[in-house]
């Protein structure tokens, strides 16, 4: 298909500024004592490519980090059908008495697991952790394996749960153990789940009809400008440690931090890192899912024209030192002849740096266009007489 190359130049100086300006917004000093991790890793969220790292493989305890994969197996239940998040949560004796950062669930006290998800995300509640890991498997010991097995399917090789919550293990356990490699992934997963990403980013939500009021434990989500999510953790061999995600003009970003000796270090850590993230590189949008590209005109139907969609996001992700030259190309018909139908391929957006292909998404028809006048008696008698012959077979 011959295609009009209508070209636009991906030039967004005003784009660019406003996002540097950003990024200066909450820019802590370089890593000091107080702040420099035992691991980090920073990841874009949409491609997997990994900005910075140190130390990501190295095994350490994820503290209440360890909540990431109960919320992660709940909502995939609920995602299966085989849960929703109305479906009532029993407190046991044992979850009641669990300790540790909690919402205080009595013993026989039931709330929807939507309510008990959210109080994990947001206070980091032991014990609604505890009651959902009882409800889907029946025992934490039992749910501990199901963790195990969600790990080994994602491939993280460096993790091996112990618990549903994370507490410091006590005489003669073993500490849940992971990597900031491993909980990057598992933070990407989360953010496939808008409400797990809505209860992460709310500053603080009421719990037990709002008389008890929950305080997010990611400060970042209150003094971060871009802030999502995701998850704190924190005990004394473990230090403090966060997966902190962030978003600015469709560049969105994970970044793990491990180990740190003070809570304020922490977050400052993380800042540092996704503001470095965030002032090196962004993403060009090329095109999101179901938006219109162009409209192309159509002749002999029953409408003059219809709008190209995109079949797929295409978002490119590119260092700013690195991307002059990059233009976005929709490669689309000057004109259509009817009939043209929904869905119908029409040509493609395309990324490219002169010659080279950086990236391209098919566009469609976003409707049926019939033919009209002797055009759509040829269409319809061919049409009529396919079907006759395969009527005769």
């Amino acid at each position: 298909m011959r295609g009009t190359g209508r070209v636009l130049m991906v030039a967004a100086w005003g784009a660019l500024i406003a996002s540097a300006a950003a990024a200066r917004t909450h820019r802590p000093e370089a890593t000091t004592a107080a702040t420099q991790p035992a691991a980090y890793l920073v990841l874009d969220a949409d491609s997997g490519t990994v900005l910075a790292e140190h130390e990501a493989h190295r095994r350490w305890p994820p503290a209440s980090m360890t909540k990431m994969m109960t919320v992660l197996i709940a909502m995939e239940r609920v995602q299966d059908g085989s849960l929703s998040l109305d479906t009532p949560v029993h407190t046991s004796a044992w979850a009641s008495r669990i300790g540790g950062s909690q919402v205080y669930l009595a013993a026989g006290e039931t709330f929807p697991l939507g309510e008990m998800l959210k109080a994990i995300m947001i206070a980091s509640a032991n014990d609604a952790a505890v009651a959902v890991a009882e409800h889907i498997a029946g025992s934490s010991a039992a749910f501990v394996e199901l963790m195990n097995a969600r790990a080994k399917a994602l491939g993280l090789a460096d993790t091996t749960y112990q618990s549903p919550h994370g507490l410091p293990p006590g005489k003669g356990q073993t500490a849940d153990i992971t990597s900031a490699h491993d909980l990057a992934v598992l933070g990407r997963e989360l953010m496939k789940f808008p409400e797990v990403m809505r209860w992460a980013g709310m500053p603080a939500a009421g719990f037990r009809n709002d008389t008890l009021q929950m305080s997010n434990t990611n400060h970042l989500v209150r003094t971060y400008p871009g802030a999502t999510g995701l998850k704190t953790g924190y005990y004394q061999e473990a230090g403090f440690e966060v997966t902190a995600t962030a978003t600015r003009n469709d560049l969105r970003l994970i970044a793990v931090v491990l180990g740190v000796v003070t809570k304020p270090g922490c977050f400052a850590e993380a800042a540092r890192l996704m503001n470095d993230a965030f002032a090196n590189y962004r993403v060009i949008a090329a095109a999101h899912r179901a938006a219109v590209v162009s409209e192309v005109p159509v002749a002999g139907g029953t409408d003059d024209r219809v709008k190209a969609l995109a079949t797929g996001d295409l978002l490119l992700l590119v260092k700013r030192a690195e991307d002059r030259g990059i233009v976005v190309e929709a490669r689309v018909p000057r004109l259509l002849q009817a009939p043209v139908s929904r869905s119908q391929p029409l040509g493609d957006v395309v990324v490219r740096r002169g010659a080279e292909e950086l990236g391209k998404v098919t566009v469609v028809a976003d409707r049926d266009v019939e033919a009209t006048g002797w055009l759509s008696w040829l269409w319809n008698r061919a049409l009529s007489g396919r079907t006759a012959r395969s009527a005769a077979r």
